[in-house]
């Protein structure tokens, strides 16, 4: 039986790194909470459209660019919705609470600081997290050259790492780990390790990346929530395990066909953007990318798009 869900758009506006949040009234639902500024969608209106009049309504602002950011399903007790949420990062006009709402700019990386409605957690994660997943190639491959192809990568703005390198034993890749995590902070990039969670605590990593079979057999979260968990998944059953262990993100793959896996099957688009429609997080597309799918990737409902050799010693996006 299909849940008839409350289409709720809202707006994650940007300006100089921060963010703009309105807070609830006290009587209205989930009153006193502060929250990404949006409303219902009108019958027959679409969501943008919903976008710019609900900004206008509520703000006094004019809409001029906006992008899908994340669409969250989520159940509330006493309703079921879905929250729209666009990333606005142009519009005419200062906002100012039009019906009386108070209104603050916050850094992005200090939204966890004000209470939100539950729905919006997952938006908080979305606005936090880089459109580009950088993958590493293995080490061992590259060989003198993984320092200073790293080094271009996060030079040319990558901002979220996942160091794999599967051929290594536990000690080199702890010892690999450790300078990728100070290169990383020279740029103020995230290093999400591709291993355990005892190792994320002993590099001082930022995160853990959770392979297929490592999502498989937890029961639990392996880390708290001041770190972040990624997770690599393949289909809805293993997106909703992902987002029942308390992943923060994914990456669902393979996409489009690759290099390493030719002839294998892949999701295309289509099948991507519907699988995405039920998944309260934010998700990467992942395999066969290139820097110009990020744009379809987005439209499909996916955070931005993670990749080897797209992103790999890159000079510029």
């Amino acid at each position: 039986m299909s849940v008839t869900r409350l289409h709720i758009v809202a707006a994650a506006i940007v300006r100089d790194g921060k963010v703009l949040l309105a807070r609830r009234h006290a009587d209205a639902h989930q009153g006193g909470l502060w929250e990404f500024p949006g409303g219902k969608v009108e019958r027959g209106e679409d969501a943008r459209a919903a976008l710019a009049r609900e900004l206008d309504e509520e703000l006094g602002i004019t809409l001029e660019s906006a992008r899908p950011l994340i669409a969250v399903p989520h159940d509330y007790s006493d309703k079921s919705i879905l929250l729209d949420v666009w990333l606005v990062d142009g519009f005419s006009g200062e906002p100012h609470g039009r019906e009386g709402q108070p209104l603050t700019w916050v850094l992005a990386d200090d939204l966890q600081q004000h209470d939100f409605p539950k729905a919006n957690l997952p938006v908080i994660t979305a606005v936090q997290l880089p459109a580009y997943y950088l993958i590493t190639p293995d080490p061992a491959k590259e060989g003198r050259q993984f320092f200073s192809r790293l080094e271009a990568s996060l030079q040319a703005g990558v901002r979220l790492v996942q160091l794999r390198a599967k051929t290594l034993t536990a000690d080199d890749y702890r010892a690999l780990a450790l300078e990728v995590k100070a290169m990383c902070d020279q740029f103020g990039a995230a290093l999400l390790l591709n291993g355990t969670a005892e190792m994320v605590l002993e590099v001082g990593a930022d995160g853990l990346h959770l392979s297929g079979s490592a999502l498989s057999s937890l029961n639990s979260r392996p880390l708290d929530h001041d770190y972040k968990l990624s997770a690599s998944c393949h289909d809805a059953v293993e997106l909703k395990r992902a987002c029942d262990l308390g992943v923060d993100f994914a990456v669902l793959s393979p996409v489009m066909p690759t290099n390493t896996h030719p002839g294998a099957a892949t999701l295309g688009w289509q099948q991507f953007e519907q699988l995405l429609k039920a998944v309260p997080m934010p998700v990467y597309g992942l395999g066969g990318m290139a820097l110009a799918d990020l744009t379809t990737a987005q439209r499909a409902g996916a955070q931005g798009i993670s990749a080897i050799g797209a992103l790999w010693g890159l000079k510029s996006f």
